[in-house]
């Protein structure tokens, strides 16, 4: 059993095509998406259109929520002024630019997804079993993480929000992060998703796809977004 899962494609057309062929290629049992579809990237309808037409079962993130509910903000948690600063005219300009029929999809999307496979049980979020938008790094406190994964009925947990993808076991769990298809945070500026194969054990390759990343660097430039969006698909987040 071998199921493809990205996330994190924050309006960046580019990188989910180029993804989607990859997956295509790989030929996975099941394909889910865990949010994110929109923010900081220039095309967030395209992007919406192309998850639509494809029928990939998706889940909710916070931006996903935050544009299509019109809420103002997304939940993010930026630190500096400029990073505020910035968030504020990235969702003010994509609540504008989205559709009302895919904001409408936007509203219909699932808080988790939870499934049976291959004698596994699989739960899929966008930040965490807890909340939309929590952070869960590679590098926090196994006894933290325990905690949360305590009430928790899985033996797989698949999230995204973070851009950094990661597998690792806590408590008997495998808790993985897919990383970001369309803004990656971990110095490689390719598209990331994760290619998970159930079986005896579980085992996850993490795909990187490249794509024309100037072409949206452009994009993101004529579309009047902070230049800050275009150098972070450079550098990754490094």
């Amino acid at each position: 059993m071998r199921i493809a899962i990205f996330s994190d494609i924050h309006g960046n057309h580019a990188a989910l095509v180029n993804v989607l062929k990859d997956i295509d290629e790989q030929k996975p049992d099941h394909v889910f998406c865990l949010g994110d579809l929109v923010g900081y990237g220039p095309r967030p309808n395209e992007v919406i259109e192309t998850i639509r037409e494809a029928k990939i079962p998706t889940v909710l993130g916070n931006y996903d929520d935050g544009v299509g509910y019109e809420r103002g903000e997304c939940g993010c948690a930026y630190v500096t002024y400029v990073e505020k600063r910035n968030g504020q005219r990235s969702i003010d300009w994509t609540t504008k630019q989205v559709s009302p029929e895919n904001k409408a999809f936007l509203r219909n999307l699932k808080d988790k997804i939870e499934f049976e496979t291959n004698g596994y049980r699989i739960l899929l979020v966008h930040g965490s079993p807890r909340r939309i938008n929590e952070y869960l790094y590679e590098d926090r406190p196994e006894r933290s993480l325990s905690r949360m994964l305590e009430s928790v009925e899985a033996d797989v947990v698949v999230c995204g929000h973070t851009h950094k993808p990661y597998h690792r076991q806590v408590a008997g769990v495998h808790l993985i992060n897919d990383g970001s298809v369309g803004k990656p945070k971990d110095g490689d500026p390719r598209a990331c998703y994760a290619l998970i194969t159930l079986d005896d054990a579980v085992l996850v390759e993490f795909r990187r796809v490249g794509y024309p990343v100037e072409s949206v660097v452009d994009e993101i430039i004529e579309a009047g977004l902070p230049e800050a969006f275009a150098e972070a698909l450079r550098t990754a987040g490094k």
